[in-house]
C-alpha cells in the first residue's frame, strides 16, 4: 500500500489563520507520472479496505468535497469511486435546494443521505453550502448564520458519536485556472453540457466567495473534524492527495475481516449436497 506520507498530508491541513494562504498551483515536490503510478497501486488496497469496512459494519466514512466551480469534485469522484465496490458506496451531489427541501431545516436533506455503518459516503458539496451559497443565493439571511454554524457543529459531533468519520476536503484552484477550465468547457462540446448560467456569476464573485469560504473553514476546522485544503490546479496531485487522505482514514480504523462463526459448517454443506 502506497499513500503519501503524513508530513505531506498534514501540510494540507487548514490553517485557520489563513485557510487559502498557500498556492493552489504548488506541486509539493511531486511528479505527475509518479502520482499516476502510485494511485494505480493504491486502488487494490482501497478496495480491500472498503470491503472490510462493509463487512464489519462498525464505522462509516463520509468524504466531503467542496470547492469552486471547475475545481474537480466530479474528477475526484471518477478517480476514486472506480476503486470501490459500488454497492458499498453512497454518492450524493447537492445543488440548490428544491421547493420540497426548502420546507425543511437546511440540514434535513443531508441528514437523510448519510451513509449507514459499513458504507463510504461521498458528498459532492455539503451542508456547508448552507453557510456560503445559501446567503449569496438569497435562501437565508446573514442573521441566520450563527444558528446554522452551531447546528453544523452539533451535527458533526453527532456524526462522530455515531462512528461516522467526516473527511472534509476543499479543492482550491486559482482564479486563472478556473478561467482556463471554463474556457475548456465552452470550447469542448463534450464538456459544454456541464455549464450553467450561474457559473459565470460565481466566476465574477471568485474573490467574494473565497473570502466567505475562508471564514467558514476557519470557524469549522477542529481536531476532531479538520478541513484539508487541497491544491487543485494540478488534477493529478489533487486526486493523489484525496486518495491518500482517504487511505489514511481507512488505515486508522484498523480494519480486519469479522471474526464471527459461520452460519453453517462444511459438513452441513456436504450433507446438503448429498440430499436429493
Amino acid at each position: 500500500m502506497t499513500h503519501l506520507p503524513d508530513s505531506l498530508l498534514d501540510a494540507c491541513r487548514c490553517d485557520p489563520a489563513a485557510p487559502f494562504g498557500q498556492d493552489p498551483a504548488r506541486d509539493l515536490g511531486l511528479h505527475k507520472h509518479a502520482a499516476q503510478l502510485a494511485l494505480a497501486e493504491l486502488r487494490p488496497w482501497l478496495n480491500r479496505q472498503q470491503r472490510m469496512l462493509w463487512a464489519t459494519r462498525r464505522d462509516a466514512l463520509l468524504l466531503i468535497l467542496q470547492g469552486p466551480d471547475c475545481s474537480g469534485k466530479d474528477g475526484v469522484i471518477r478517480q476514486l469511486i472506480s476503486a470501490f465496490d459500488p454497492q458499498g458506496v453512497r454518492l450524493h451531489g447537492f445543488q440548490q435546494p428544491d421547493a420540497c427541501e426548502r420546507r425543511h431545516d437546511f440540514l434535513w436533506r443531508y441528514q437523510r443521505r448519510l451513509p449507514d455503518l459499513g458504507l463510504l459516503g461521498v458528498f459532492n458539496r455539503s451542508y456547508y453550502e448552507g453557510l456560503v451559497s445559501d446567503p449569496l443565493d438569497g435562501l437565508c439571511s446573514a442573521a441566520e448564520l450563527p444558528a446554522r454554524r452551531q447546528a453544523i457543529q452539533a451535527f458533526e459531533a453527532q456524526l462522530l458519536a455515531q462512528h461516522t468519520r467526516p473527511l472534509k476536503c476543499f479543492l482550491q484552484i486559482s482564479r486563472g485556472e478556473q478561467e482556463l477550465r471554463l474556457r475548456e468547457r465552452l470550447e469542448n462540446p463534450e464538456k459544454r453540457w456541464k455549464l450553467h448560467a450561474s457559473d459565470l456569476q460565481a466566476y465574477r464573485e471568485y474573490d467574494l466567495r473565497q473570502q466567505r469560504w475562508a471564514e467558514q473553514l476557519s470557524a469549522s476546522h477542529s481536531e476532531d473534524a479538520p478541513w484539508y485544503v487541497i491544491p487543485a490546479d494540478h488534477r493529478w496531485l489533487r486526486d493523489w492527495l484525496v486518495a491518500s487522505l482517504l487511505a489514511r482514514e481507512l488505515e486508522r480504523l484498523q480494519l480486519d475481516w469479522p471474526d464471527s462463526p459461520p452460519p453453517f459448517s462444511l459438513d452441513e454443506l456436504d450433507q446438503a449436497k448429498e440430499r436429493p
